[in-house]
């Protein structure tokens, strides 16, 4: 079930949904993002970014600042690159509530980054509610919304370079 929803998340078709995190109080953030595959598009009120599998273009909203980073390097993030995630590396185990079905992933010995993941799901849609993850000794639980699955053109994680002239925007490229 939780690979299901995974392959509905990440998968060919794209996905978007909007989010809304707390990690004890250093970060807080709402916004949306899509995927598909390996790209990625996401807005909050700091940043946008675009990431089209080979480039990752993040906009800093207050600075006037486009940074550009190869799409698979892990300074591009300091936060969301700490979040990686590969599915063999869990056990799962699930819960029927009224709330949704509670899929609980546990790392399996010697993985690093996230421990634990409680993942609710809609009974109904297979879409994600919420994800709680353990990240050595705190938690922090990420709230989904408005989850859409399928029809997202490629054109979304494209960097629109026309609409972030030079002259107005601060280019830095760490590629």
């Amino acid at each position: 079930m939780f690979m299901e929803t995974f392959r509905m998340i990440y998968g060919d078709q794209g996905s978007q949904l909007t989010y809304n995190v707390n990690i004890i109080g250093i970060y807080k953030t709402q916004g949306t993002i899509w995927t598909k595959g390996k790209k990625s598009k996401f807005i909050d009120e700091k940043y946008i970014a675009w990431n089209d599998d080979v480039t990752y273009y993040r906009l800093e909203r207050k600075k006037n600042k486009i940074v550009v980073y190869d799409a698979h390097s892990d300074e591009r993030d300091k936060y969301a690159t700490k979040f990686k995630f590969s599915p063999d590396n869990y056990t799962y185990s699930i819960k029927d509530s009224q709330e949704g079905y509670y899929i609980t992933l546990k790392a399996k010995k010697g993985v690093k980054g996230i421990k634990e993941a409680r993942c609710l799901l809609d009974k109904k849609t297979r879409y994600p509610i919420s994800v709680r993850i353990k990240m050595g000794i705190f938690h922090t639980t990420i709230k989904i919304s408005n989850v859409k699955v399928g029809g997202i053109s490629d054109d979304m994680f494209k960097f629109p370079r026309e609409k972030y002239s030079a002259s107005q925007y601060e280019y830095i490229d760490k590629r």
